[in-house]
């Protein structure tokens, strides 16, 4: 992410209650269940509270006694309205002169041209209020215990006052599109409290009967990214037009409670009580990417409306019941055990945190942070919603860090990485639908700022679609806003999502389509240079800068290796869908051609792979993005089994770059290292990841970590680095990209024992997958599509019964494992000896194979 102009404090640091009281601990000794994620105290701020989401509608828990707080959001809710899809009109002029100016090597001219080719900024994610629940205690909690059970989703606070035990227990239900607050006392009448509202945005406050409590408003027609710091009024409610400033919808009712109900628009009081159910919904009259929120909007009174009498005509328990049906179904697909950490187990989880930084081992911790990052999948990204921002779903700021977006020059694509690959494969799906919205809006920035056919986004989207080049019409750097290729990039997910599903349908219908538009647009953003190779001109290295020979510092230059490794995959793609499909021989041949041209990847003298065309030094050499190693990862031009010479330089690579950077950052070189094959260093960074931080600020240089609550700190807190280590760990566990199925293949020395089951692999598969001392001893392979499996192991196995497991020869026929063409490849992935065994295994649709160790 780019630099910050001006620093700002990220937390919400609010005292906890009675102005910072010491918390008695006197917790039972009860056995602690490892989904559980849980404290001795309340959280402290936002970093430290707990998330809770059904996809739309989120919360973050802070677990205050007296005066709890509940942060809103709803997926939906941004800032802004439809994008002005010409805001720089004229502007395609410039590129001829910056391509001339580029190949004369005046890069400082080349630069000051570029962002004269800038538009406007995207819009912000916003918070949709606070529920606080005011209640009146005279004593001071004791045996206090905070959680979030990720095996239920659910958020439960308990304490003790004066001999009463309280108990709020907080769901998001996915089926019945509310939160559901559940608060009881285990004495009769004990239960007396003020359930109020708050809220960053101008709202109405309406009172529903006795028990109800409505909030209506609106969101900013516009809201600055929070740094920038020169325009007088960052946030403007007004729209005279009616089009810009999304409407919203949220209500609170008390569902059932054995006490006295009252309300006014300060809240709704209950009084003498022992249990207390509340319903909390919301709705925003967003209708779409390209339709006004005001004058067109949808009736979110309607919709919030229609969402809390459905969910009235439930029990509570059956509220209960359905939520953790739909939510199981999704998380119990995959379970990971790594071994046992009984003693870590009775610790809540920042002590377990200190623990693990001072290098305990904790392998309990770690398959725990793998299924964190498929809770908040599931939490934050639902079939037919919104995808996953740049914070998820949950955000306390009107101006939130870089505008909690869609930012896709890497962050956007991780918060997807693992999503075919941990078994969620129908939570891809809102970014599969999203870049269809991209393309629109993309096709008009590439006629207009380039006169180019197709699609493509650059470095920043929002909900409404962005796709031009950001900077605010040349405030902006070139070394971030300026890059052309996102719509290559959001195009690998589109082919992923076939390579594991092998929907044919999704790829005739709408995946092809979207992937030929992008390819043509990088036919024609493609030049050729002196030499007849074809480059990109203007290229970057999203937020790098070069130094050359003569010591002038830029990023705007030619070719450079993310570009090229994009547009290289890209091409490959088109080429293999098209060939599935039988469609545009005529097109598979020229990009065939086209990608033979493509600018070469390229070894500098320090035996590292190139970022830029010529072999100039980094500003900073340990600069957090690794672009030009997308070709590693998530690309798969380069690979040990295939391209070992170009594997060693991106090793290379990232020993010049070094371990530390930012949590995203240090999630993406846990999966480059994976790809390396390097499980123990990949480990070394898991464990880095992990570090227990209270970092506030935007102050990254110092680098990341996690916090308290196992969010993932840039800082601040960005979601990607959740989402990338869980990747990580799966590319540690099980490949599939390079023509074969890599069992273990970046398995560190500390898992030496282990446990996986559902783990998805290209082509259909389903694998379960078990190990002592380091080897295989069970492997079970559940086959969707039929056909042949080709394993790689470093462990002999046989067949259980029939099965007709063998030695792999050839090709590998499956359609799906058609290795590309690649100049630079020297090797064969099935290549057996040195401890390696490669089998084949044919298969039929809907069987199951079991496989044993031959040891």
């Amino acid at each position: 992410m780019m630099n910050l102009r001006n620093s700002f404090s990220y937390f919400l640091n609010r005292k906890t209650v009675g102005g910072g009281l010491l918390w008695l601990t006197l917790l039972p000794a009860i056995a602690q269940k490892p989904s559980a994620i849980w404290y001795r105290q309340p959280a402290r701020n936002w970093n430290e509270a707990l998330p809770v989401g059904n996809g739309r509608l989120g919360a973050m828990v802070f677990g205050r006694p007296a005066d709890e707080l509940i942060q809103l959001n709803e997926s939906s809710l941004w800032s802004g309205g439809p994008v002005d899809r010409n805001p720089n009109p004229g502007v395609a002029k410039y590129l001829p002169e910056i391509r001339e100016a580029l190949f004369r090597e005046d890069y400082n001219e080349a630069a000051k041209l570029t962002q004269k080719m800038q538009g406007l900024y995207t819009e912000a994610y916003q918070p949709l209020g606070d529920l606080l629940l005011k209640q009146a205690l005279t004593g001071q909690p004791t045996e206090y215990r905070r959680e979030l059970n990720i095996e239920n989703a659910s958020a439960t606070t308990r304490f003790r006052v004066d001999g009463v035990t309280y108990t709020r227990e907080i769901f998001v239900s996915a089926p019945d599109q509310v939160m559901v607050l559940r608060l009881t006392a285990d004495k009769k009448g004990a239960l007396n409290m003020t359930a109020a509202t708050r809220n960053p945005h101008p709202v109405t406050k309406l009172v529903m009967g006795r028990d109800e409590l409505v909030v209506r408003g609106k969101a900013p027609a516009h809201a600055d990214p929070n740094y920038v710091d020169y325009n007088p009024k960052p946030v403007i409610y007004d729209d005279p037009a009616g089009c810009r400033g999304m409407r919203f919808d949220w209500r609170v009712k008390v569902r059932s409670t054995d006490g006295m109900v009252s309300a006014d628009t300060a809240g709704i009081r209950i009084q003498n009580a022992s249990e207390a159910v509340l319903l909390l919904t919301a709705a925003t009259s967003f209708n779409g990417f390209d339709k006004c929120p005001d004058r067109e909007g949808r009736d979110e009174k309607q919709l919030a409306d229609g969402y809390l009498k459905k969910a009235l005509a439930k029990s509570v328990d059956g509220l209960r019941r359905d939520h953790v049906a739909d939510y199981q179904r999704y998380f119990n697909r995959v379970k990971l055990t790594l071994g046992t950490s009984p003693s870590a187990l009775n610790l809540p989880m920042d002590e377990r945190l200190q623990r693990y930084a001072e290098e305990a081992a904790d392998p309990e911790l770690e398959s725990l942070y793998f299924q964190f990052g498929r809770y908040l999948l599931i939490s934050s990204s639902r079939p037919g919603g919104v995808p996953a921002n740049l914070q998820g779903l949950w955000n306390p700021m009107v101006r939130p860090p870089w505008s909690s977006n869609y930012t896709t020059n890497i962050n956007t694509e991780m918060n997807y990485w693992p999503a075919e690959m941990v078994n969620l494969s129908e939570l891809h799906t809102p970014l599969l639908d999203w870049i269809q919205y991209m393309a629109v809006t993309g096709r008009e920035t590439t006629k207009n700022f380039y006169n180019a056919r197709g699609w493509t986004v650059h470095h920043n989207s929002d909900l409404w679609g962005t796709s031009n080049p950001v900077g605010d019409k040349g405030k902006g750097s070139p070394s971030w806003a300026n890059w052309a290729v996102g719509g290559a990039w959001l195009s690998q997910h589109l082919f992923d999502h076939y390579q594991f599903t092998g929907d044919k349908k999704y790829l005739r219908d709408y995946a092809y389509p979207l992937l030929k538009d992008a390819a043509l647009f990088c036919l024609d953003w493609l030049v050729e240079d002196k030499q007849g190779r074809l480059v990109t001109a203007p290229s970057t290295s999203p937020e790098n800068v070069f130094v050359t020979d003569q010591g002038v510092k830029q990023s705007v230059s030619v070719a450079t290796t993310m570009d090229m490794g994009l547009i290289w995959d890209l091409f490959t793609n088109v080429i293999q869908a098209s060939e599935q499909l039988g469609v545009d021989a005529e097109l598979r041949k020229e990009l065939s051609e086209k990608k033979k041209k493509l600018f070469p990847l390229q070894v500098g003298k320090n035996g590292n792979l190139q970022e830029w065309y010529k072999d100039w030094q980094d500003e900073d050499p340990q600069h957090r993005h690794v672009s030009h190693l997308y070709v590693l990862h998530p690309g798969r031009e380069i690979s040990p089994l295939t391209t070992p010479k170009l594997a060693d330089a991106a090793r290379k690579t990232l020993e010049i770059r070094g371990d530390g950077g930012t949590g995203w950052s240090k999630s993406w070189k846990i999966n480059f290292w994976a790809r390396l094959h390097d499980g123990n260093h990949a480990y070394k960074l898991l464990r880095e990841l992990l570090k227990l931080t209270g970092m506030e600020g935007t102050d990254y240089a110092k680098g990341g970590g996690t916090y308290p609550n196992l969010f993932c700190a840039h800082p601040p807190f960005q979601i990607d680095g959740n989402f990338g280590g869980t990747s990580g760990m799966g590319e540690m566990l099980l490949q599939s990209h390079d023509g074969l199925l890599n069992l273990l293949p970046a398995r560190p020395d500390a898992w030496a024992i282990g446990e996986v089951k559902g783990l998805k692999a290209r082509g259909g598969y389903e694998l379960d997958m078990d190990w002592q001392s380091g080897k295989l001893t069970r492997v079970v392979v559940r086959s969707t599509l039929g056909g042949n499996c080709r394993l790689r192991v470093t462990t002999p196995l046989k067949s259980s019964g029939k099965t007709g497991l063998k030695t792999a020869t050839g090709n590998n026929p499956n359609p799906f494992y058609e290795l590309p063409e690649n100049q630079y490849q020297t090797t064969s992935p099935e290549t057996s000896g040195n401890g390696v065994w490669a089998y084949d295994l044919p298969t039929e649709a809907g069987k199951e194979y079991i496989l044993l160790s031959a040891n």
